[in-house]
């Protein structure tokens, strides 16, 4: 198995976090996202000590909420002591609503509205992540008119590419997210935010993409920033106070995919940070880091129904489910790679049947998984589960085709409940005129 969550219990069904997930999907229906809390907030921990121990007691991590939003999500992150990275309002009202501390949130975009900015400034939000001088004019101006200093972090491109896909890759020079140090223009706009009398530079912040497997990319973006922040010191006079290394480490999609030993990593990275910082004569920064798909994605499971087997003799095989791409685009988009298995019989006889699982939408492209080996008698009403889902499925899923979103089912300490509700007919029709 893929991950040590997972089992196969004595009636030979697949378990996810000790529970039988034929016993979820008759109890809850299907399409079913589940999470195991449990996991997740094991997570959290994993990266709240290691960081500490690594760097210093300053030192945190931030939730990318943008890997799953909801509501449940805030409580987990608030009663464990992380911070989160918030991407949009309506993130930000989604914490808001269940109490988390918003000075504990860092506010990311390339390109928030006039109304993100005040929306946000009018929650405490903590830390703006400014991508650009058109952004920290508006937070100079709101700022202003609120009688308040505003905290902001700079995203620069230390111009690394992390070897990842094209779409996750952020680091690059040619990256549309933040200021590029090769260019000159990190160099820009640091002395012009230094200008604003409503705005406190609170230090650097880079994201250089998704699915790293190793350290290095975060100690060639780290190595680079801190250059930076040296020469901004002599430059300018600007002590660095925080950085912000961004998150990416990978998970295991797959069988091949590499195991991370998190901690370790960190601390590999502690060391050659507080090792540069000495070397340059510079104080030690907070450190920030900011983890989400390794904090979700193994914590998350979809289970289906299936309904058609389609064999076409000497050209391809399909297995229909009663979901798809509407509630997991990322192999429509990215041909994101994911383990698929028979939940209520897993270790069948070893399978002779490659098909392609493709959901219900009317699209061609709506496909979860290619070559897929399945048992050969796969049959309607068998329950098929999609591993390691936790990441980018609820926070990407649609209503194409007016489908309803699938319930999250958290799965803790042997229990189970509701996180979201399933979406009815109504609910797609609520905003209709």
């Amino acid at each position: 198995m893929i991950c040590n969550n997972l089992s196969i219990n004595k009636a030979g069904h697949l378990c996810f976090a000790g529970q039988d997930t034929t016993e979820l999907a008759a109890k809850y229906g299907t399409p079913l996202y589940l999470m195991d809390e449990d996991r997740i907030r094991e997570r959290c921990r994993t990266y709240l000590v290691a960081m500490r121990e690594a760097f210093d007691e300053r030192a945190t991590a931030l939730y990318a909420s943008k890997a799953a939003s909801f509501k449940q999500m805030y409580r987990i992150m608030k009663e464990e002591g992380m911070g989160i990275d918030v991407v949009s309002s309506g993130e930000i009202y989604t914490a808001v609503s269940v109490g988390f501390p918003m000075e504990k949130a860092y506010f990311h975009s390339n390109n928030k509205t006039d109304a993100d900015i005040a929306y946000a400034m009018e929650n405490g939000v903590g830390y703006f992540v400014v991508d650009n001088r058109e952004e920290l004019d508006a937070i100079e101006h709101l700022a202003t008119e609120r009688g308040m200093t505003q905290k902001v972090l700079l995203r620069l491109t230390p111009g690394i590419d992390p070897h990842t896909y094209a779409a996750v890759a952020t680091g690059k020079v040619d990256s549309k997210f933040g200021s590029a140090i090769e260019t000159g223009q990190a160099e820009q706009i640091t002395a012009y935010a230094l200008s604003l009398p409503h705005v406190h530079l609170s230090g650097y912040h880079c994201h250089v993409g998704s699915q790293v497997f190793d350290s290095d990319v975060f100690l060639r973006a780290a190595a680079i920033m801190l250059d930076f922040a040296a020469k901004m010191k002599e430059t300018y006079g600007y002590e660095l106070e925080e950085l912000d290394l961004g998150g990416g480490y990978g998970v295991r999609y797959l069988e091949e995919h590499p195991e991370i030993d998190i901690a370790a990593n960190i601390r590999q990275v502690g060391r050659a940070v507080k090792e540069q910082c000495k070397a340059l004569g510079l104080q030690l920064p907070a450190v920030r880091m900011e983890p989400g798909r390794s904090i979700v994605a193994d914590a998350g499971m979809t289970l289906y129904s299936v309904g058609t087997v389609k064999r076409i003799p000497g050209y391809k095989n399909y297995v229909s489910v009663d979901g798809g791409m509407t509630d997991n685009p990322r192999f429509a988009l990215y041909h994101s790679p994911y383990t698929v298995l028979l939940a209520n019989r897993p270790e069948a006889d070893a399978p002779r049947f490659r098909c392609s699982v493709v959901g219900r939408c009317c699209e061609s492209g709506d496909i979860l998984q290619e070559n897929v080996p399945m048992p050969q008698d796969v049959a309607r009403g068998d329950l098929l589960a999609v591993l390691t889902t936790g990441a980018y499925n609820y926070s990407m899923a649609s209503n194409y085709n007016r489908i309803p979103k699938p319930p999250i089912v958290m799965l803790r300490q042997n229990e189970s409940f509701f996180a979201v509700r399933r979406e009815s007919f109504s609910d797609i029709c609520q905003n209709d005129l």
